[in-house]
């Protein structure tokens, strides 16, 4: 498989605090990937780095090849990639069709009308029943799905997911891993920040671990969950007990 997404040496100094030091990652093409790591590990600053709301202070991110450099944020969701946020900030008087109508008339041009881009993004995060309910009216879970269906509208290469079950009850949760995989399905990767470690290790092939600015682990989720150091730094307490 191609690569989409290669970090190398990737580090982001704020005056004298270093929050990113050489990290490096590698994504490849159809993949569905976690990241994990306590509070304040560094994980926001990384999505932030790879979408361009913080320039490196070193090291280099490529997306599909090409080095992103100082690229733009909004010339780097031209090209691919996407991002959706934990707190999901619609349009509240627009129904949720013509929210994810205005997320298809940013996105990549030349693949149909802004409409029926949008109801492929509705369908593929399974909203089709709400498709014309105003965005004031829907509960959390459904407007994490809302805004999965906006990032996916912009037709993303790569989606970075940032908490996406965050605040879920089980079943809205099990409704977003089901969202992921359909996104997945596309043909679209996956990048998700996550901190229920039953969606995680559900829906993520591969996961990287991030503790104070630093990468230390990466794995299947057996291999992260068993990890001494991550159980140490993040989990607490054996997998069996997390996962039971």
């Amino acid at each position: 498989m191609s690569v989409v997404l290669q970090g190398t040496g990737v580090t982001k100094i704020f005056g004298g605090l270093t929050a990113m030091a050489e990290v490096d990652f590698t994504l490849e093409e159809g993949g569905i990937y976690g990241l994990i790591g306590p509070n304040g590990a560094g994980k926001s600053t990384l999505f932030n780095l790879i979408t361009g709301y913080y320039p490196l202070t070193s090291g280099d991110i490529a997306f599909g090849g090409r080095s992103l450099g100082t690229m733009a944020t909004y010339r780097r969701n031209q090209i691919g990639i996407a991002r959706a946020f934990q707190i999901s900030k619609p349009f509240p008087a627009l129904t949720v069709l013509e929210n994810v109508t205005v997320g298809a008339m940013f996105g990549g041009h030349g693949r149909g009308s802004a409409s029926d881009i949008a109801r492929h993004a509705i369908r593929t995060a399974g909203l089709e029943d709400v498709a014309h309910r105003h965005a004031q009216e829907l509960t959390v879970g459904t407007l994490r799905k809302l805004e999965i269906a906006r990032a996916i509208a912009t037709g993303p290469k790569l989606l970075l997911a940032d908490e996406p079950c965050a605040g879920l009850n089980p079943s809205e949760t099990v409704e977003m891993v089901a969202c992921l995989r359909s996104v997945r399905e596309q043909g679209t990767t996956i990048w998700l920040v996550e901190h229920d470690m039953r969606a995680v290790t559900q829906v993520c092939e591969r996961i990287f671990v991030i503790d104070a600015g630093r990468k230390v682990a990466e794995g299947t989720p057996d291999e992260v969950v068993n990890d001494p150091h991550v159980i140490s730094a993040y989990l607490g307490e054996p997998a069996e007990s997390i996962l039971a």
